[in-house]
């Protein structure tokens, strides 16, 4: 026995990539490339750019660009590329959602617009307005932690009506809420928070956008692929392995970007320096890590 879940444009197993830097904090385009490659080789059939985990706060919209254009190259037209092109500002997210149609993504992650705190009418007016302005299917991005600004699960049922908008990456921490779009759309969810992945595989999501993944591809792959073969107690299993890894990567206290970055580094792949205003995880923070993924993948 297997089970289906809804088809979906983007891929089931999404890793929400670091944006490698040199030890200069210039673009490391090569080594994006190299990152990208092994995410796939290892079990990614999709990858966000220029999300949170990106660093997009702090990369220019050239950079961007440069970034899809470069994964592009590295994994063939194959792999589903969501690019993020979230901001503040309704004009500047429709310029960088054409900008990426251009580059060669596949579909569009867009935040509900931060600080700003705009009400449900004007959020939905948003999102409109980059579907309209470009031909790629846009996922929304519900992470009120981060912009301040809910997007309602009625208003994500009026959204769905729109052609092009055709999913949302869940951080919103409602279940009830997500079971609520879940049971009367056909939006492809996504669990963007790394603990919440069976979870909400296990109600229908079609997958998830995994910070985590950076470092165990292979392993978040194998929490849904168990979830598919029926095997649910090694899905459960496979899930609470991870708990302790996600905890540090995601909840500890430092950003999804900061430990990603420390682990892949000290993993010898492609990872480099974070941008101010962020910092570098401390030794401690970083050998911690370290121990985590091995107790993970060597057991």
């Amino acid at each position: 026995m297997t089970i289906t879940h809804s088809l979906s444009p983007f891929g089931r197993t999404l890793c929400a990539m670091i944006t490698p830097f040199t030890e200069e904090g210039a673009l490391d385009r090569a080594g994006a490339q190299e990152l990208a490659a092994h995410l796939v080789a290892e079990g990614c059939d999709g990858l966000v750019l220029n999300g949170t985990t990106g660093e997009s706060p702090t990369t220019t919209d050239g950079e961007k660009a440069e970034l899809i254009t470069a994964v592009r190259e590295a994994v063939g037209a194959r792999i589903p590329l969501i690019a993020g092109i979230g901001t503040a500002d309704t004009r500047h997210t429709t310029e960088l959602a054409l900008a990426a149609e251009k580059a060669g993504a596949d579909g569009l992650l867009v935040t509900a617009p931060y600080y700003s705190r705009p009400p449900q009418d004007a959020v939905a007016a948003h999102f409109r307005a980059i579907a309209d302005a470009a031909g790629l299917p846009v996922l929304l991005y519900d992470i009120p932690g981060r912009t301040g600004t809910r997007i309602d699960p009625e208003t994500i049922l009026r959204l769905a009506e729109h052609p092009r908008i055709a999913g949302v990456k869940d951080c919103s921490y409602d279940l009830l809420g997500t079971q609520k779009v879940l049971s009367r759309t056909e939006l492809a969810y996504y669990a963007g928070c790394d603990e919440q992945i069976l979870a909400l595989y296990a109600v229908g999501a079609a997958g998830c956008i995994s910070t985590v993944a950076n470092a165990v591809p292979r392993h978040v792959r194998a929490v849904l692929d168990a979830f598919d073969a029926a095997d649910t107690a090694r899905a459960r299993r496979l899930q609470l392995r991870a708990t302790p890894l996600i905890e540090s990567m995601t909840a500890a206290g430092l950003p999804g970007t900061v430990t990603a970055k420390a682990l892949l580094n000290r993993l010898g792949l492609p990872a480099g320096p974070v941008r101010a205003p962020l910092l570098a995880a401390s030794p401690e923070a970083t050998a911690e890590l370290r121990a985590l993924f091995a107790e993970l993948t060597e057991s």
